[in-house]
């Protein structure tokens, strides 16, 4: 089943422009949804648009409001929504170039593919991808989506460009209004060098393919039973997880051989205690914000 473009429209580098199509990149979560029913029927429930005072009432009388205080509202018609809708400029400006680590990854949204539109654009598009690759920057413009305007940054991957749409900043909230009463005294040294031990022994390359999402799959093993009039059986409860003594739970973690999680390359656990540990070299390089894609 061939894939239908997001959008359509136009890439430009200055003077240099290409027809492309952008795909989301991502399927929606979730198989499993349910509907309501009426357990003696079965018949699936309608909602129906009802005024606490005067009952059922038509959708298509209804009218949008948006609320300034609790039960007052500012009226607004279609017409004049439509009067400030963005329409579609139908091309994605390139305005700048900033490298990957200047963007925090709290901004980054959704994903989606950016594709030469037609055989004739190949060449184009393949010129602004390539020259996007060797400036190993991010590009960024601007594209209008179901009437939002939105910060596109794209970058080369494979033969294409993947292009995230950003979060402005109006609708990334303050970390410090949560982090900011959390202690920054300095951990104690030895459990810190028992935990980047127990960090070691669970390193391991990025496959996606071995996460998986549990809920979902015990959802079709419920359903896939109830089919064959089996009974569905709980859960087992999870485990305890309460932590009393905190060095006594990193010495624990640390000399467990189970492996899961790791690589195989599991650090020498035997006879190692907090107060021999040695503690790492305090000038760590930090981790970028956010791996480019290949």
């Amino acid at each position: 089943m061939a894939l239908r473009p997001t959008w359509q429209g136009h890439l430009r580098l200055s003077l240099v422009t290409c027809p492309v199509a952008l795909y989301t990149a991502t399927n929606a979560a979730g198989d499993v949804h349910f509907h309501l029913l009426n357990p003696k029927t079965k018949n699936r429930i309608k909602m129906i648009t009802t005024d606490p005072d005067t009952g059922p009432v038509e959708r298509s009388s209804l009218v949008k409001g948006f609320e300034v205080e609790k039960g007052e509202y500012i009226l607004v018609t279609d017409e004049e929504i439509k009067s400030v809708k963005l329409e579609s400029t139908k091309t994605i400006d390139i305005e700048r170039f900033v490298p990957a680590d200047e963007i925090d990854r709290i901004y980054w949204d959704h994903p989606y593919f950016l594709a030469p539109d037609g055989k004739l654009a190949q060449e184009a598009f393949g010129v602004i991808r390539e020259a996007m690759r060797r400036s190993g920057q991010i590009a960024l413009g601007r594209v209008v989506l179901s009437t939002r305007e939105r910060i596109m940054a794209l970058e080369p991957r494979d033969q294409g460009i993947l292009a995230y749409s950003l979060r402005t900043a109006d609708e990334v909230r303050s970390a410090k209004d949560l982090f900011g009463a959390i202690s920054d005294d300095d951990p104690d040294a030895s459990m810190i060098a028992i935990a980047e031990k127990i960090i070691e022994q669970k390193e391991g390359p990025f496959d996606p393919s071995q996460f998986k999402d549990r809920y979902e799959e015990a959802l079709k093993a419920l359903i896939a039973d109830k089919q064959k009039g089996h009974k569905a059986v709980a859960a087992p409860p999870p485990s305890e997880t309460n932590v009393i003594d905190l060095m006594a739970a990193l010495k624990a973690s640390i000399a467990r051989k189970d492996g899961a999680g790791s690589s195989g390359k599991a650090a020498k656990a035997g006879g190692e205690t907090g107060t021999k540990a040695k503690t790492k070299d305090a000038d760590h390089k930090a981790a970028p914000r956010r791996r480019k894609a290949t």
